[in-house]
């Protein structure tokens, strides 16, 4: 999917001059002065902002910081005369992140904004793994030589090569849902991507909507900022839904189309926003009886249901007892300094 550039100048040349050189590698929205390009960053979004110094009405450091307001961490790159790099340099410490000298090299234009987006994509990704777990979620998470757990293990590698979108683990509470979902995302192709998670039983539904979905700014009394949910910060990774039997019904059409569509809406958003994410959802509950009752989807289920995997519980494998014991004797005895 084409990153998105907001250009926000009076000219209109300098503009179309822009859209011309840009709009083959990136999806290009514009505005003539910065009240309209506020506006339009607003109900659009856009991955990186491009901005004259000098704009009609407001200028270019009262607009930049308005939209660092909005979204904190959007790129923005000053376009600037020769005579006012001195205040170019002061957005930057305002939170801009870089300045291009009009008249402009193209070329040089271009690799200014390719470095700006890939500096942003490496920061989300940091901030991303800091966010996951210190253990990580490999095969040596898992204890187990039985023929259902191997059995397990062999499904998780073809699963995480796999371009597979969905996925539905099923188990009772503590068989280790939540690492499945992790050893999935890591054995896929964007092990570097980010692994978002939430508990849908543990967030009360009105605030699970936003958490899912984010919300723009004064969607509600305390919506002081744009917000990105769960749903848009997964983008190119995999988000993780926990006891998703817990959902309500009208987000469960929501998460619907998402599965279909690729796309969602931010609560109090007018415009679709496109996403690209592995979704897998986990349940200790018999969702087939949850359909029967009308409190789960049956189109939700068999779109979550493309790939099933149920984790067996202990007594079911206990040939793993054993192994279990010296496992956490073994962990227990390095935490504690112990010799048992």
């Amino acid at each position: 999917m084409a990153k998105k550039i907001l250009i926000i100048d009076d000219e209109k040349t300098i503009r179309w001059s822009l859209r011309e050189a840009l709009s083959q590698a990136y999806s290009i929205i514009d505005a003539e002065d910065g009240e309209k390009g506020l506006k339009v960053f607003q109900e659009q979004s856009a991955d990186l902002v491009l901005m004259d110094m000098k704009l009609p009405g407001e200028g270019g450091i009262e607009v930049l910081k308005k939209l660092k307001a909005i979204d904190p961490s959007v790129p923005v790159i000053m376009m600037t005369a020769y005579g006012e790099v001195e205040t170019a340099v002061e957005t930057m410490k305002i939170g801009a992140h870089d300045f291009v000298l009009k008249p402009f090299a193209l070329e040089k234009l271009k690799i200014t904004i390719g470095n700006a987006l890939e500096t942003h994509r490496l920061r989300s990704e940091i901030a991303y793994l800091k966010q996951r777990s210190s253990t990580k979620s490999t095969f040596a998470n898992f204890i187990g030589q039985s023929k259902p757990m191997q059995d397990v293990f062999a499904k998780l590698k073809k699963i995480g090569k796999s371009k597979a979108n969905t996925i539905l683990i099923t188990g009772e509470s503590g068989v280790g849902k939540e690492l499945v979902a992790r050893t999935i995302h890591e054995f896929s192709h964007d092990q570097a991507r980010p692994f978002m998670e939430i508990n849908c039983a543990s967030v009360p539904e009105t605030l699970l909507e936003s958490e899912l979905f984010g919300y723009e700014k004064g969607a509600f009394t305390d919506a002081k900022t744009r917000k990105k949910g769960l749903v848009e910060l997964a983008e190119g990774g995999t988000l993780f839904l926990d006891e998703i039997g817990e959902m309500g019904i009208t987000l469960q059409s929501r998460l619907l189309r998402v599965i279909e569509n690729k796309t969602f809406r931010r609560v109090g958003g007018l415009h679709d926003l496109r996403v690209n994410a592995r979704i897998v959802a986990a349940t200790n509950r018999d969702l087939e009886a949850e359909i029967k009752n009308k409190a789960f989807r049956n189109d939700l289920y068999y779109r979550l249901k493309v790939i099933p995997v149920h984790v067996p519980p202990l007594r079911e494998r206990k040939e793993d007892i054993a192994l279990l014991v010296n496992h956490f004797i073994d962990r227990y005895n390095r935490e504690l300094g112990k010799c048992v």
